[in-house]
């Protein structure tokens, strides 16, 4: 038994985006604090390459793909009481503003916007969210660190801002809290599939600390929102980008 008020210990918790990258390195990092964790992802191969890393027993995995939400109440209907989630499912699909279409605000919203905000709908209808869950929400450093091509990304990532804050506000009589976590720059897989190896350098250059992060530090954390150490901490916005927004 883990008594630090850091432990995760006895806890279930959620994480989507599971299969890489930072939702990967935070499904790795609760079950090592002690939770039993739901691993939940598109990529049913890579789900089982987390959940073999992951330490401890009880794990389990969900195949699911976020842009599917008609089968929210369907897929979620068996899940045990959740003493946390982790929202960390997204798409950064980069396009100029003059290039924008309905359909492509569409793809980029209902994954980073729509998901998260109907499965926590969901979750507090069907009640599946226990006495002081914790809920995270993994945002970005975009929604006030403007670049060209990331409108419709930033766009989603601000609006998820806006409805924790709302939210928070909500279930806080229940015990429940409600934060978010803009990250900067990460190192995940995502990079190479959006040819950013300029960009980065660009980044490690300046930034005050000189490197890009890595998924860990995000994981970690995220382990800090879920545990009893952050039980007086609802409705903030808590940025991890090694220092690139203070310039």
């Amino acid at each position: 038994m883990n008594n630090s008020v850091f432990s995760l210990d006895g806890k279930t918790i959620l994480v989507t985006g599971a299969s890489s990258g930072i939702g990967q390195a935070t499904a790795i990092a609760c079950s090592k604090a002690g939770a039993k964790v739901i691993l939940l992802g598109r990529n049913l191969d890579r789900l089982n390459e987390t959940l073999a890393s992951c330490e401890g027993n009880g794990h389990s995995v969900i195949q699911y793909d976020l842009n599917n939400l008609e089968d929210l109440a369907e897929t979620f209907n068996d899940i045990p009481e959740l003493d946390g989630v982790v929202h960390n499912a997204g798409v950064n699909t980069k396009y100029l503003v003059k290039n924008l279409s309905k359909e492509k605000l569409d793809h980029i919203f209902h994954t980073n916007y729509y998901a998260p905000v109907l499965m926590t709908q969901l979750f507090l209808k069907k009640k599946k969210l226990k006495k002081n869950a914790s809920l995270v929400f993994i945002s970005s450093i975009s929604t006030s660190f403007a670049a060209v091509s990331n409108s419709a990304y930033a766009s989603s990532k601000g609006a998820l801002n806006s409805f924790m804050r709302c939210l928070a506000m909500e279930i806080a009589p229940r015990g429940m809290r409600a934060n978010v976590i803009q990250p900067g720059m990460i190192e995940t897989p995502i990079l190479n599939a959006y040819a950013m190896a300029e960009e980065l350098d660009r980044f490690k250059n300046s930034s005050p600390l000189g490197h890009p992060g890595e998924p860990n530090d995000i994981a970690y954390g995220c382990v800090y929102l879920l545990s009893e150490a952050s039980k007086f901490v609802t409705g903030s916005i808590i940025t991890i980008d090694g220092g690139i927004t203070l310039r």
